[in-house]
């Protein structure tokens, strides 16, 4: 397979000038966010080349955009062709040194992203930046042809959005492994979290699930119980007419729609909480589109991951994202 799209020059009518000033903007305000938090120092050369699945693009390709530009390697086991572009992107990822990371996705597993990027063939190389997906190329190029594209993507990068990439901890490289603590058993824990769900303690059921996930993140009967706790808890107190009302009357307020959204998946129409959520994404900016966003994924949680009306609206979420 022969390489194309080579060339950055689609970039002025992927990104117009006033799509490309508010995600200038946002990338700014989510820097200035993560260093207010702590975050943003150095990492070690690990984080340079990540592996990502659709559960986490949102926070490992989307938000880490805001702060340097991210290559996405869409690959697959049996594909031979990727198994010569893989290595020389990791390398070139490393040698760039934090200028751009490279992430990698197995189609095999993550076909509703593969959909979702338009991807007709493997290898297939994207960009993204500040929020804007940028097509690099498809198959397999030459290194030099690549090197091209990668320094035309940074200085995208830096003059149209402010980003000038990350600080790469060298040391680390050397740092020992932390010794592994194996988790749980849970089954303690996570029965005082039902028993408390059984007696409308919400409180405590939050901070029974959120126990074990602190030891274990991965637990998916706590990640459940955590969301389905937290949004009962949101609903308890609420007065449902009052927050249909507003959520009717004004459209653009945001808590409205949260909290009517938190009611219609309370209700079971789950299909109008995740489109009212998606709806306010596309509408809103800055603070309150992340608002909804979050929220949005929390519901997600809510549902379960497998659950086809997730799966549509993870895409529908990704449209109005991009």
């Amino acid at each position: 397979m022969q390489p194309r799209n080579m060339s950055m020059s689609g970039v002025v009518d992927l990104a117009a000038v006033k799509a490309a000033g508010e995600a200038k903007v946002k990338a700014e305000q989510a820097r200035a966010e993560a260093a207010r938090q702590g975050g943003g120092g150095a990492v070690p050369p690990s984080a340079l080349v990540i592996d990502v699945d659709e559960a986490g693009f949102e926070r490992d390709v989307l938000q880490r955009s805001a702060e340097v530009p991210v290559v996405i390697d869409f690959w697959a086991e049996w594909c031979e062709p990727c198994k010569q572009l893989g290595p020389l992107l990791e390398r070139l990822a490393h040698e760039y040194n934090g200028r751009f990371v490279l992430a990698k996705v197995d189609v095999d597993a993550n076909q509703m992203l593969m959909q979702q990027f338009g991807i007709q063939g493997i290898p297939a190389v994207f960009a993204v930046v500040a929020g804007q997906a940028l097509p690099l190329f498809q198959g397999v190029a030459p290194e030099a042809q690549i090197r091209q594209t990668l320094d035309q993507l940074i200085q995208v990068g830096e003059e149209r959005f402010g980003l000038t990439g990350i600080a790469v901890d060298q040391e680390a490289a050397t740092a020992p492994e932390p010794a592994e603590v194996p988790a749980g058993p849970y089954d303690a824990l996570l029965a005082s979290a039902v028993q408390a769900l059984d007696a409308d303690d919400f409180a405590g059921a939050v901070q029974a699930y959120k126990n074990v996930l602190s030891d274990d993140p991965a637990n998916m009967e706590a990640k459940l119980g955590l969301a389905q706790a937290e949004l009962l808890s949101r609903v308890k107190e609420m007065d449902a007419q009052r927050v249909r009302e507003s959520a009717a009357a004004d459209p653009a307020d945001v808590e409205a729609q949260l909290a009517a959204a938190d009611l219609d998946l309370v209700g079971g129409h789950v299909e109008d909480a995740f489109g009212r959520l998606v709806e306010t994404v596309r509408r809103t900016f800055g603070d309150d589109r992340d608002a909804a966003r979050v929220r949005l994924l929390e519901l997600f949680e809510v549902i379960g991951p497998e659950d086809p009306r997730v799966m549509a609206a993870r895409t529908a979420l990704a449209r109005v994202l991009f």
